[in-house]
């Protein structure tokens, strides 16, 4: 795993989702349709509602997770590709990409607040009484205490994904730079900084200082450890390129979308030592490039950017 260096013109373009070919099988559960381009999908076990990122028009959908409505379209500053929560019951953080702030949508209300925060935030997760911001064209995070900025941190060329321990430590992913560094999100110390394979995009973890990150050019999870600094684990060897993450940290699975197949894989995480080993994978909607977990139950979500639906499934139910 060798990182580019030097000057901005000399690094690759960032590695980008694999184009999905047409639907063979039919995606496993129910699709319903949820608005127009989704992206970005996050899961709230205390509402039991799933906030789906829309554009075009630019909008927030709020879905009831059991029966696929959509109860409620919240307005957006600018589009969004990643949401994630700052607490069970929320509110949803949205990064708006091209007006520079981060939104906060309440999931009962639709109330929206915002943040200006650096150049196109990208990624946003919520790290103890944090929250940490990835600018993707500024290669800054930005560290939110309350409904203040109190530190712009430098990151690896192009933030993309992050994922924070639950701790309050964060890895951010340099898609350009094909690094990963973390931070502790309170002191605003940086942990170390290490190469991150042929292509990064996503990161996710579950907590216990253990993060998984998608090389979707290199078609590999590689697992880091933060403890106390960054060092580098194991890597997974996927069948095709991975993209979108999700970690259900209470059965200790992480979910893989590959949306050059259509397929959606689930991997068992060991308690201790051990390798992570591969349980399960599942037919997608075509383009499945985001991916949720309902921590509550287990439930299964899956955004088409192709087919502007949602898809969810419960994996006991499905063979």
């Amino acid at each position: 795993m060798v990182a580019g260096c030097g000057s901005s013109r000399e690094l690759p373009p960032a590695a980008e989702p694999p184009t999905s070919p047409p639907v063979q099988a039919a995606p496993a559960g129910r699709v319903v349709r949820v608005g127009p381009s989704p992206e970005g999908l996050v899961a709230d076990p205390e509402t039991g509602l799933v906030a789906v990122a829309l554009r075009n028009p630019d909008r927030l959908a709020l879905v009831r997770e059991r029966s696929g409505r959509v109860v409620r379209r919240v307005r957006l500053p600018e589009s969004a590709r990643h949401l994630a929560l700052a607490a069970p019951g929320g509110p949803v953080l949205v990064p708006a990409e091209r007006a520079d702030v981060l939104a906060e949508v309440d999931l009962r209300t639709g109330a929206l607040t915002s943040i200006r925060v650096g150049r196109f935030p990208h990624d946003a997760v919520a790290a103890g009484n944090r929250i940490v911001v990835g600018n993707e064209m500024g290669d800054t995070v930005s560290v939110i205490a309350g409904r203040a900025v109190v530190g712009a941190l430098k990151a690896p060329k192009q933030p993309g994904g992050l994922a924070s321990s639950g701790t309050g430590q964060v890895v951010v992913v340099g898609v350009r730079a094909r690094e990963i560094e973390a931070f502790d999100a309170r002191t605003q110390r940086s942990l170390g900084r290490l190469s991150a394979g042929a292509g990064p995009t996503h990161v996710a973890s579950g907590g216990r200082n253990r993060f998984y990150v998608a090389d979707t050019s290199g078609d590999a999870i590689l697992v880091y450890a933060v403890d106390p600094k960054l060092r580098f684990v194991d890597r997974i060897n996927i069948p095709a390129p991975p993209y979108g993450l999700a970690l259900d940290a209470a059965r200790r699975q992480l979910w893989v979308t590959l949306p050059s197949r259509n397929r959606v894989l689930r991997y068992e995480l060991p308690k201790a030592g051990g390798s992570v080993r591969l349980i399960g994978s599942f037919p997608t909607v075509r383009q499945p490039n985001s991916v949720a977990i309902d921590p509550a139950d287990g439930r299964v979500f899956i955004a088409s950017r192709a087919s502007d639906t949602l898809q969810y499934f419960d994996p006991p139910r499905e063979r």
